[in-house]
């Protein structure tokens, strides 16, 4: 029996090998093509109001009939149903259906992928590829306006390394594109020398802002081999496509990992860097503090690896083990830069790097702030042999000495100067006076005040020049230069060209990395403080115990989380009712950060409100549950919420899912296992259950959340055991003291929240 396409499993590769990579790019097909029909078929069963298997079998009828294949007429009907006013935007027109529909396809495709990167090969592939592109850059646009790259396709490795960041101060069309929020079609290149990645400098490029919701999030360029024609049909199906971009970019994860980034930026450094961690080795105001520890290596770049050598070799990694000479100066320096968050320099260091090895001095010391605790250490060493020196002589390549004359003699270049200034060999070298020709109009002065260096004040100086070459690619040149003196007047220079576009652009990348990484630390320490003041402010602890109507004695605690991530939205309340019963309740919203605290106010205050009502506890969770499920944008909670009745000692309660409540009484605990009812916002129109007890004087009701039972990797059944038992010992306390050792016993090692309340009935427990 033949199988039918939809049943046929991955095809072979293109030498008969399955390989993971062909059997990957199957299931993505597969899954793109079943989300486009599954679209279609959608589409149908609303205009034919049939069920979703009749809608189907429909398509594939139609499809017969028609001679079309499946893919292709689901995408006619898909883009039929979008419209005129958003089917250009999609990639065609009327009167361009093949177009249309392989726009229809990819779309499908893209959002059908997994990470951005697999969604920007697919857009070239199949949407990009037959309009001539061959390379594509998405950017996600993070704090203060800095891009960060996000996906590509077409690109090499080491060129997308070199744009992982885009500050917000480079000018020219990533400005334009982002400021504006409009398009940049660029024919024939970037005009008047800006830098843009791709092929050559003429090759066309097209800039467009990436939007979701009245807002752009990032940036898309598509670039092409050479320069081209972008006609107004091109240019419509690249603004539909990169929607479908912005939609891929707008929904994958966008939370950074700050450690990560800075050691990827440190490797591709070509001088000693170490990521230095100063958590707990500072003060508030920067200082040590006295048994603080010192600053430990949290990474080094390969360059400082070789030049330390085996300064970690048999113990853990310190800044006082890599530099036992100048530590504390360095100590001084990261201390110094995180307090006034400004990068700190030292000209020069002698410091012993290896141990019982000749010393090796620290020229240019930078320490740079990077946020979260953390500093970049960053130098340079002089006299350092084997590997260092290898790298040297390596490094020579982008290094062309010259010599101009100005005495009618004449100028010569190395032969990398050449190279340089993307200069044939054959043609005239470039006197450096002459220069100005060939850099952007903003370094002329810097020009003048070399040559003026050099010529009137006869000394040597350096500045560092933006060259525009004849294919209008920018390379940043720093010139060195000497003068040369015969009796009392300079006669020339001698010096050298260094090409540092790349160190450039990657410390570029750095400043926007820490200033990114700053950013988002300060955005997390002012959010984690916010959700602390508003959840004591709200649920604030009951020192000693207070006093209720009906000889009740109430104490409550809440321990916030240990990490600032995990401050939740656990809350508490007993509150005296204008119907002389007490509330007790206690709830959890699911989920950290700020977004559950301000959920826990809403249901706390709503509780509040509701309980005024005189009604039952079971209905007073369904009208929560119905709060959760219309205000809570998805969350969940568990809660427990009694009344307590002094008339008779009765306690009424309900359970959405919350953990047991504990009755100490005589000195034993007996678990009070909850109805089996659901999580409030899990189901609308849920009817709860509940239960009643009588409470007699001496009894103690525990409620509590699960941070004061939860472990790792235990259950919270076991959990709850632990709990039961623990209370017994402790039983016989006054209700405040009994909390307060309840918290310091608590088994729970998740760092999570922790509320716990004890209410006893005030007298003596009846006698036998």
């Amino acid at each position: 029996m033949t199988p039918s396409p939809r049943s046929t499993g991955p095809p072979l590769g293109a030498r008969g090998d399955p390989g993971l990579a062909a059997e990957n790019r199957w299931l993505r097909d597969r899954f793109a093509r079943r989300r486009l029909l599954d679209l279609a078929s959608g589409v149908l069963t609303a205009q034919l109001r049939v069920p979703p298997a009749e809608a189907a079998a429909y398509l594939d009828a139609l499809a017969q009939a028609t001679g079309l294949s499946v893919e292709d007429l689901a995408a006619d009907v898909v883009n039929a149903v979008i419209g005129d006013a958003v089917a250009p935007a999609v990639g065609g027109i009327a009167e361009r259906p093949a177009e249309s529909r392989r726009a229809r396809r990819t779309a499908s495709a893209v959002e059908a992928a997994d990470t951005v990167g697999a969604a920007a090969a697919t857009l070239l592939e199949e949407g990009l590829a037959p309009l001539g592109v061959d390379s594509l850059w998405l950017w996600r646009r993070v704090d203060r306006d800095c891009l960060r790259l996000a996906g590509t396709a077409g690109v090499a490795a080491a060129e997308a390394a070199a744009w992982q960041w885009i500050p917000p101060a480079v000018p020219g069309p990533f400005r334009a594109a982002l400021v504006d929020d409009e398009p940049v079609w660029l024919e024939r290149g970037p005009p008047g020398g800006d830098e843009l990645p791709g092929a050559g400098a003429r090759a066309a490029r097209a800039l467009l802002p990436l939007c979701r919701r009245d807002r752009t999030i990032g940036l898309a360029l598509v670039g092409w081999p050479g320069p081209t024609t972008l006609d107004d049909g091109v240019r419509r199906i690249l603004t539909g496509l990169m929607e479908v971009a912005g939609t891929v970019l707008d929904t994958d994860d966008p939370a950074l990992t700050p450690v990560p980034v800075l050691v990827d930026v440190l490797d591709a450094l070509t001088q000693p860097a170490i990521l230095l961690d100063l958590r707990d080795a500072r003060g508030a105001a920067g200082a040590r503090e006295p048994g603080a520890r010192p600053p430990a290596v949290e990474h080094l770049n390969e360059e400082a690896a070789a030049v330390l050598g085996g300064a970690f070799a048999g113990g853990g990694p310190s800044l006082a083990r890599a530099f036992p000479g100048v530590h504390a100066d360095l100590a001084r320096l990261a201390r110094r830069a995180l307090g006034t968050g400004r990068t700190q320099r030292a000209a020069r260091l002698p410091a012993t790097a290896v141990p019982e090895e000749e010393p090796l001095p620290l020229v240019d010391v930078r320490v740079l702030p990077a946020g979260g605790g953390r500093a970049v250490l960053l130098w340079h060493t002089v006299g350092a042999t084997g590997l260092a020196a290898a790298r040297a002589v390596a490094r020579l390549q982008s290094v062309a000495p010259f010599q101009d004359s100005l005495t009618g003699g004449d100028t010569v270049w190395s032969g990398e100067a050449y190279g340089i200034f993307g200069m044939d060999p054959k043609e005239a070298p470039v006197p450096l006076p002459e220069l100005r020709e060939r850099i952007r109009p903003d370094d002329q002065e810097a020009l003048a005040d070399l040559l003026a260096t050099l010529t009137e004040r006869q000394t040597g100086g350096q500045t560092l020049l933006r060259v525009v070459l004849p294919d209008g690619t920018v390379r940043h040149v720093r010139v060195a230069a000497e003068p040369l003196i015969a009796e009392g007047a300079v006669t020339g220079f001698a010096g050298v060209y260094q090409d540092v576009s790349d160190s450039r652009r990657t410390e570029a990348a750095l400043t926007a990395t820490f200033d990114h990484l700053t950013a988002l630390h300060d955005q997390a320490e002012l959010r984690h403080q916010l959700a602390l003041q508003l959840q004591q402010a709200i649920v604030p602890e009951v020192p000693g115990f207070q006093e209720l109507p009906g000889d009740l004695m109430v104490a409550a605690r809440y321990r916030p989380a240990a990490e600032e991530y995990r401050v939740g939205g656990d809350w508490y309340d007993v509150l005296a009712l204008p119907s002389g019963r007490v509330l007790v309740a206690v709830g959890d919203i699911a989920g950290h950060g700020i977004d559950s605290v301000t959920g826990m106010v809403a249901l706390r205050n709503a509780q509040r409100a509701l309980a005024f009502t005189g009604h039952s506890p079971r209905r007073l969770m369904e009208w929560l549950n119905d709060v959760t499920l219309r205000t809570g944008g998805g969350t969940t909670a568990t809660a427990v919420c009694a009344l307590y009745d002094p008339e008779d000692g009765g306690l009424l309660w309900s359970s959405a899912g919350h953990l047991p409540m504990l009755l100490l009484r005589d000195g034993r605990a007996r678990i009070l296992e909850p109805p089996h009812d659901l999580l409030l916002g899990a189901q609308p129109s849920y009817v709860y259950q509940e239960q009643r007890i009588g409470l007699r004087p001496g009894d103690t009701l525990l409620l509590y959340t699960d941070g004061l039972i939860e472990r790792r990797h235990a259950g919270l059944d076991e959990g709850v055991a632990r709990l039961a038992a623990q209370a017994e010992r402790v039983a016989g306390l006054a209700p405040d003291t009994l909390v307060d050792e309840l918290l310091r016993r608590a088994a729970g090692d998740t760092d999570d929240d922790t509320s716990i309340v004890a209410v006893r009935v005030r007298g003596l427990p009846p006698g036998p």
